[in-house]
């Protein structure tokens, strides 16, 4: 059991001595009163004041079994007035945890078994319409009181219900963004790395053909093959460190990592790809090269997912990129191929082309790839994509 439930279990605790000890103590006041009128006394008072204590010791259940008390403490009433304390403490229970018209009922039943009682040992001072009257009064101003506590009691837990749902869809929140976020990382991942790991295999395949080369020719190769093995392991560490180490700001920005490349960085992506023996033609006729970061960097995306497919899959042909704004205000990229025939196969997932399809639906452009006639002859693979041309 937490502190929290031991502290509120202890103040109903002490609530419950208290209205026990305020209903014996309005008990033996109105016995009191009673004798002094001359209402009840002797051997009498002493039987009349006994439910009055069986009424109030029966508070101590009150709140477990608010209608079970009251429905016991209706007998109570025809034998005695000294139980109004306990009537109203559980008329005020009743209104606190049990419908209005529960409460209501209770009320009248109390009203009318008490009659008998004050037409047997009526009081000397005052008529029992009077009594009746008062009494009714003091029921209602208790039962308000427990309406009143009640509705409290309601609006706060209104009030931490929604802050506890503010609070878990906050929360559910963060945790969507972080998780789109992770996804988008991993897109970069299989973007940088597939493109990375390319290279190193065709510089491993011409090493592995080309048994003759020469002494520099293979130091060369080897150094290349180095230098974009380490650059494949650092963008790797990088991108799993923030995955790891929960490198995501609230807002779900990644945290650490380098700028991402865009069409600014077209010119080196096409050298390195040249320099691993990649045949590529380049026809950019962009008439304005200014253009969104984010479009940029999808665009870069597209192209270098293009290359690193035909690299894989067509190594050795030349591939045409091409690059031009339609007049319908986008930017169309178009990398083809001639289809290769018995060209060595570098594994892959097969995801590459669909991821690259959901982010650029994401970007609110368009993509298209398949085989199609060659106007030279021949077929060729193209893909193409048109993104929103944005400023």
């Amino acid at each position: 059991m937490t502190f929290e439930p031991r502290r509120r279990r202890a103040r109903e605790i002490a609530a419950d001595v208290c209205c026990v000890s305020a209903a014996l103590v309005i008990a033996v006041a109105l016995a009191g009163e009673a004798e002094d009128i001359g209402q009840v006394t002797g051997r009498a008072l002493f039987w009349a004041l006994v439910p009055g204590v069986i009424g109030s010791t029966m508070l101590w259940w009150r709140r477990r079994y608010p209608v079970r008390v009251a429905l016991a403490l209706a007998p109570l009433v025809m034998l005695t007035d000294m139980v109004v304390g306990s009537l109203l403490i559980i008329m005020f229970t009743l209104a606190e945890y049990r419908r209005w018209g529960v409460t209501a009922a209770f009320m009248a039943t109390y009203l009318v078994a008490h009659i008998p009682y004050l037409l047997v040992r009526p009081d000397p001072h005052q008529s029992a319409l009077a009594i009746s009257t008062f009494h009714a009064f003091l029921l209602m101003m208790a039962a308000m009181l427990g309406t009143v506590v009640r509705a409290r009691r309601d609006a706060a837990a209104a009030v931490r219900d929604r802050a506890l749902r503010a609070k878990a869809q906050a929360e559910l929140r963060t945790e969507q963004i972080r998780a789109v976020e992770r996804v988008r990382i991993a897109r970069e991942m299989h973007d940088v790395l597939a493109h990375r790991i390319s290279l190193v295999s065709l510089h491993a395949g011409a090493l592995e053909i080309r048994a003759d080369l020469p002494a520099a020719d293979v130091s060369k190769l080897a150094g290349t093959i180095r230098v974009t093995a380490h650059q494949a392991l650092d963008d790797l560490r990088e991108i799993l460190g923030v995955l790891r180490g929960g490198g995501l700001t609230v807002d779900g920005g990644p945290v650490g990592l380098r700028p991402q490349p865009d069409l600014g960085d077209l010119d080196t992506l096409v050298a390195e790809c040249r320099e691993a023996g990649a045949k590529i033609a380049v026809t950019d006729e962009r008439p304005d090269r200014a253009m969104s970061a984010s479009m940029s960097r999808t665009a870069y995306r597209v192209v270098q997912e293009g290359l690193t497919n035909a690299r894989k899959h067509a190594a050795g042909i030349e591939v045409h990129l091409h690059l031009t704004r339609t007049p319908k205000d986008e930017l169309h990229v178009e990398l083809c191929n001639r289809l290769a025939d018995g060209a060595t196969i570098i594994p892959g997932a097969g995801t590459g082309l669909v991821g690259l399809a959901e982010r650029v639906g994401l970007a609110g452009g368009r993509s298209h790839h398949g085989i199609r006639q060659n106007p030279a002859g021949g077929l060729s693979f193209c893909l193409e994509v048109w993104l929103p041309w944005q400023t």
